[in-house]
Order: C-alpha cells, then sequence, then structure tokens
C-alpha cells in the first residue's frame, strides 16, 4: 500500500491532478499505519486466531 501511494503521489504531482494526490496521503498513511500495526505484532481488524 505504501507503493501505490507513492505512485499515486507522483502521478497526482506530474498529471497536476489533485484528487490522485488526495488518494496518495490516504492510501500512504494507511500503509503507514498497517506497517507500524504489524511491526508491533498486533492483531489488525479482530481477525480470527485460527483459520480451520
Amino acid at each position: 500500500m505504501i507503493v501505490l501511494g507513492l505512485v499515486l503521489l507522483i502521478a497526482g504531482w506530474l498529471l497536476n491532478i489533485g484528487i490522485l494526490v488526495t488518494i496518495g496521503w490516504i492510501v500512504l498513511a494507511i500503509g503507514l499505519i498497517l506497517l507500524i500495526l504489524g511491526a508491533l505484532n498486533r492483531p489488525i481488524l479482530a481477525g480470527r486466531r485460527y483459520w480451520y
């Protein structure tokens, strides 16, 4: 998600499309939050502990 956010940011700046920049920032922020939560070994979105 971080890479997708960066691609959208760069494309938005190069093409001068504001909505792409906004979506890029949002996707980048979500990707960084998930990265931090994963590094802290926290369960994300209350998933199941075991899948059968």
